[in-house]
C-alpha cells in the first residue's frame, strides 16, 4: 500500500538533488570535487546588503509575520528599478507581487492560470521547475523546441493549433537557462502579438536580467506595446545580488494574474520574512556597482571556460547573458554519457543538457559559479584523465 498521491508519484527525483546526492557520496570517498553543475554563485553577497538585513533584524516590529503581497517599501523599489532600468512605469499596489524567490512563483502561478488537463507551453531545454510544476498541477505541456539555428527561439508558426486552443499559458526565459541565450526586444514584440492574438497569457522568467556583458543589456518583456495586457515578469534578487539563500524575487506586470495569484499566496504562505524584503529594497535602491563588479568577473570566467573547452575539442559560443556555457558534447556521445564519464574520471559535475528537456540532447551546461582557478583545474582534469576521445 502506498500513501503517495499518483500527483506525486509521476514526478522524477529533480536533477539537482540527484546531482548532490552523488556529489556528497563522491567526497565522503575522498574526491576532490569541482562543481560546475548548479548555479549557485560562489560571490558573497555585498557587504552593504548584509548590513542593512543585520540593522532590521533589530527592530523587533520586522520579526513578526509579513504581508503576504511584500511589505511597500520592497514592492517600491522594484516599481523603481523598472522605471529606472527599463523605462516601464509600474503601480507598485496592484502590479508588483513579492514572491519567496521566483521558482516559488513560478510554482504557483501554473495551478493559478491553469485547470487539470490545460496545456502550458515550455520552451525546450529550460528549467526543469515549469515541466514538474505544470504535472503538479494535473495539466499538460508541451516543448517549444530552442535550436541553435533559430537563436533558441522559439518558433510560435509551428505549435499545432490543436495545442493553442488547449493552452492557457506559454513560458519563456531570457537570458536563458541553461541556453545563455539572449534576445532583443524585437522577439518579445512578436511574442506579446502572438500571445494577444491566441489569448494566450505569457510569463517570462527573467532571472539573469542583470547578470549581461559588455554592451549588452537584456530588455524587459513589458517593454513591448501591449504586454500588460497578456504578460507578467519574474524577477529574483539571487542571481544579479548574490541572494540565492535569501529566496527573494517579484512579480511583475498584469493586474489580474498577480492578483490570481496572490489570491493562492495569501492561501498557502505567509510571505517573505520582512527584513530580507528591506534588505531586498535597499538591494535595488543603493549603488549598483557591484553588480557590474560581479558581471566583470563572470566575463573573464566565460572568455577562460570558452578557451578551455576550445583546447579539448568543445566549441562552445560566448555568451552575452547568465552565468552559464551552453556546450555541444563531443561526437559520438550522448549528453549523460559524456557528462558521467568526466564525473567519474575527473571529478568535475556537468549537466547534461537531456536533463533540461528533449532538445537538450547533444549538450552540456557548465556553470561559471565558482573561481577560476577551479575552472582552470577542471579543464587541466579533462586534457589529462578522460579516457575518451575528443574530437
Amino acid at each position: 500500500m502506498s500513501f503517495i498521491s499518483k500527483r506525486i508519484g509521476q514526478i522524477p527525483p529533480y536533477l539537482f538533488a540527484e546531482i548532490n546526492k552523488k556529489k556528497a557520496a563522491m567526497i565522503e570517498s575522498g574526491v576532490d570535487i569541482i562543481d560546475l553543475g548548479i548555479g549557485d554563485p560562489d560571490l558573497p553577497t555585498p557587504k552593504h546588503i548584509v548590513d542593512k538585513m543585520v540593522e532590521e533584524l533589530q527592530d523587533p516590529y520586522q520579526l513578526k509575520y509579513p504581508s503576504f503581497t511584500g511589505c511597500a517599501e520592497f514592492r517600491n523599489a522594484v516599481a523603481d528599478f523598472y522605471l529606472r532600468q527599463y523605462g516601464v512605469k509600474l503601480d507598485p499596489e496592484t502590479e508588483v507581487l513579492a514572491l519567496i524567490g521566483s521558482k516559488e512563483g513560478i510554482a504557483h502561478l501554473i495551478p493559478t492560470l491553469i485547470d487539470p488537463g490545460d496545456y502550458v507551453l515550455i520552451p525546450d531545454p529550460s528549467y526543469p521547475v515549469y515541466r514538474m510544476a505544470t504535472m503538479l498541477a494535473n495539466g499538460q505541456y508541451y516543448n517549444m523546441p530552442l535550436t541553435k539555428d533559430n537563436n533558441f527561439e522559439p518558433d510560435f508558426t509551428a505549435i499545432p493549433k490543436e495545442i493553442l486552443e488547449q493552452s492557457r499559458l506559454m513560458l519563456l526565459n531570457y537570458p536563458g537557462n541553461p541556453t545563455a541565450a539572449t534576445v532583443d526586444l524585437s522577439f518579445f514584440k512578436k511574442a506579446i502579438y502572438f500571445a494577444q492574438k491566441h489569448q494566450i497569457p505569457i510569463a517570462h522568467d527573467s532571472a539573469y536580467n542583470m547578470v549581461t556583458f559588455d554592451e549588452y543589456r537584456a530588455p524587459s518583456i513589458l517593454q513591448a506595446e501591449g504586454a500588460k495586457e497578456v504578460a507578467v515578469e519574474f524577477g529574483s534578487l539571487s542571481k544579479t545580488y548574490n541572494m540565492t539563500g535569501f529566496r527573494i524575487g517579484y512579480v511583475v506586470g498584469n493586474k489580474e494574474i498577480i492578483k490570481a495569484l496572490s489570491i493562492l499566496k495569501s492561501n498557502t504562505d505567509t510571505g517573505q520574512f520582512t527584513p530580507i524584503q528591506k534588505a531586498a529594497a535597499f538591494a535595488l535602491n543603493s549603488d549598483q556597482g557591484c553588480v557590474a563588479k560581479h558581471n566583470q568577473i563572470y566575463k573573464q570566467r566565460m572568455l577562460s571556460m570558452v578557451e578551455g573547452l576550445k583546447s579539448i575539442g568543445v566549441k562552445a559560443e560566448p555568451p552575452k547573458g547568465s552565468f552559464f556555457i551552453w556546450a555541444p558534447v563531443p561526437k559520438g556521445y550522448s549528453s549523460t554519457e559524456f557528462v558521467t564519464n568526466v564525473l567519474e574520471q575527473t571529478g568535475v559535475i556537468l549537466t547534461p543538457g537531456n536533463a533540461f528537456g528533449p532538445s537538450g540532447e547533444g549538450y552540456f551546461r557548465v556553470s561559471l559559479s565558482v573561481p577560476s582557478e577551479r575552472l582552470h583545474e577542471a579543464i587541466e582534469r579533462i586534457k589529462q584523465n578522460l579516457k575518451i576521445t575528443i574530437s
